[in-house]
């Protein structure tokens, strides 16, 4: 390997320094006042930790290895250095055009989450800077003479860098002077070693490197090997993000399969989790059963996963965050295990995943199938799904103001557990995880719902209690009182009943074709006219096989005497829902005699007929 350095670097100890010196500002790093202006556009008042540890060695120009919380701000601590370079390049070289970084990202997500922050931060550079981010759905062709410009700054997935790389050769990267590897522990997990490793022979020697990853895994020790020079080690340790407020209140319910539809159907309908929700399923076909269950009682969610496609994940994404949706049904199925100790196994059912495949047909197959009804004559081979590889939501994208985080199904890893609370609590709010735990007795019990990676539940759960444990965290028991529940039992029968495999294979294929329709060949249209995306809904009903409007309506009756919180033997996880006095149909008859008695009418007996003035013609 070309760029085998020293692994020992200098080591910063960040645990002594736990929090940022309060006359800490961005203009007392050194930034280019045009750079500073973006950050007062952004709102940020002073550096996060990272921000300020990581700024000033980047314009020493020393490489940096730096593990911090998601959330923490690791995309300004390193996009910021990289510009103000870009900056003093052009001012010494005006005319000269050259790509001077790259930013390689494990997904696509986020390399579109990092192209905005750096628009964001470049707002006030006007042409000086030039970023283009090539890890969008476009073609290759697109890419070329987007690449063709030389912009200052690329941002791409390792398979995508070094695609362009290989058909442009030495011209695109002769002039590159910073490499940046945003979560660094994902990429090689994601399967891009092979990639890396050509992309290291390709650079030029002598560049600074930013390594950013929330853990210091094996896989980040090799990055370092392979990319950096005695790198600073940035150690933020998890009581430092701990004292700038992060608060993730962690709860585990355990219950058979059946009952978690039964739960979530109570929190979500009284309202027991106020705020936005990122729902974690094993499987795609789970994606769209949730889905379809939850509309049974009109509440409303939208659906992320692999088999969208890009465009539409993005947008979804960019709509949750401006508070559009409020429960995200989200898959994880490339879920990151590493090589982390406590790793379990995961057990693929043979029968599940064939249900899996078979309801999975792409939008053309589904077309064909449909207008071809005779009589069949051989068996045609379905396709199976293209799901995107470079696809991630438990790492990587910027999930604004989540306010929990529900393990429907439990990951296969507590590194993968770590993962996705990480959504929640971010910037120094806090936030709230619960996850469902299906006991090994009970599992297999209910057979529609059962998938078989909650076999293995109790021992991922043992694995997670003892991790955050190592960290100072506790994973609490939540009860809810099923005897109280058990009286909205009854409802989500009925509405589970409806959500038949036909009915999960008709919505898949249904939403497949919309976003297909509104991801492609609405796509010129949509840059044409931006304000017509904002009308476009990924909650939208999918239409269960038979729809039941009168589950949308809770009676009073199935309410305990203490409204919702009678339903909880615990402490309250979210905002009760109060019992009214009186009941809508009381309301509603107060309301009409109020209308009465302000057009006049006394009383009940008075017939309307005579209410009415006026003259009858000659």
């Amino acid at each position: 390997m070309k760029r085998k350095h020293d692994p020992d670097g200098t080591e910063n100890g960040a645990a002594s320094q736990s929090l940022v010196d309060a006359e800490t500002s961005f203009s007392s790093l050194g930034l280019d006042p045009r750079l500073l202006q973006g950050v007062a556009k952004l709102g940020f008042a002073n550096p996060t930790l990272v921000q300020a540890k990581a700024i000033p060695l980047a314009l020493e120009g020393k490489d940096i290895l730096a593990r911090a919380k998601t959330g923490s701000g690791k995309t300004a601590a390193y996009l910021l250095p990289v510009l103000q370079s870009v900056l003093k390049a052009k001012e010494a070289s005006p005319n000269e055009k050259a790509t001077r970084a790259f930013i390689l990202v494990p997904t696509k997500e986020l390399a579109e989450q990092v192209s905005k922050m750096t628009e964001k931060l470049a707002a006030f550079c006007g042409k000086a800077v030039r970023a283009v981010n090539i890890a969008q759905n476009v073609s290759e062709q697109v890419q070329r003479s987007m690449l063709a410009e030389s912009p200052d700054i690329v941002i791409a997935t390792p398979a995508r860098a070094l695609l362009h790389i290989n058909l442009l050769g030495q011209a695109l990267v002769e002039k590159v002077a910073h490499l940046v590897i945003d979560e660094a522990d994902l990429v090689l997990s994601y399967g891009y070693d092979d990639d890396l490793q050509r992309i290291s022979k390709a650079l030029p020697r002598g560049l600074q490197t930013f390594l950013m990853s929330a853990t210091l895994t094996k896989e980040v020790e090799t990055l370092k090997t392979l990319f950096c020079r005695s790198p600073v080690i940035l150690r933020l340790h998890e009581g430092e993000v701990e004292e700038e407020g992060e608060d993730i209140s962690q709860f585990v319910v355990k219950c058979a399969e059946d009952e978690k539809f039964l739960l979530t159907y109570v929190i979500f309908k009284l309202k027991l989790i106020k705020g936005k929700c990122i729902v974690f399923v094993g499987e795609i076909d789970r994606c769209y059963r949730l889905k379809l269950f939850l509309e049974q009682f009109g509440i409303r969610s939208c659906v992320l996963n692999s088999e969208l496609p890009v465009n539409s994940r993005l947008h979804i994404v960019e709509e949750f965050n401006k508070g559009v949706y409020d429960i995200i049904v989200a898959t994880d199925e490339n879920e990151v295990v590493g090589d982390e100790e406590d790793e379990v196994p995961e057990e693929k059912p043979k029968k599940e995943s064939k249900t899996a495949d078979d309801s999975a047909e792409g939008a053309e197959d589904a077309a064909a199938d449909m207008d071809t009804k005779a009589a069949p004559s051989k068996k045609k081979k379905r396709k199976k799904p293209r799901l995107d590889k470079e696809y991630g939501v438990s790492r990587g994208i910027d999930f604004q103001n989540v306010a929990c985080v529900l393990n429907f199904d439990l990951p296969i890893t507590s590194k993968s557990y770590t993962h996705r609370i990480g959504r929640t609590a971010r910037g120094g709010k806090s936030g709230m995880a619960m996850s469902f735990v299906v006991p090994a007795n009970l599992h297999g019990k209910h057979k529609p719902t059962t998938i078989a990676s909650t076999a293995k539940d109790e021992k991922v759960l043992a694995k997670i209690t003892q991790q955050q444990a190592k960290k100072g965290k506790q994973v609490k028991p939540y009860v809810f009182d099923m005897e109280q529940v058990q009286s909205f039992r009854y409802r989500m029968e009925d509405a589970l009943r409806s959500v038949t495999r036909t009915a999960i294979r008709e919505a898949r294929t249904r939403e497949l074709r919309q976003e297909i329709l509104a991801s492609e060949k609405l796509k010129r249209h949509f840059e044409e006219n931006p304000e017509d995306l904002k009308h476009l809904r990924h909650d939208g009903e999918l239409r269960a096989a038979r729809v039941q409007p009168h589950l949308k309506h809770v009676p009073e009756y199935l309410l305990p005497k203490d409204g919702a919180a009678g339903l909880t033997a615990g402490p309250q996880i979210g905002v009760p829902l109060k019992k009214s006095s009186e009941n809508r149909i009381r309301k509603a008859r107060e309301r009409n005699k109020r209308v009465r008695k302000n057009a006049g009418v006394k009383g009940k007996g008075r017939d309307p007929l005579k209410m009415f003035k006026g003259k009858a013609k000659k």
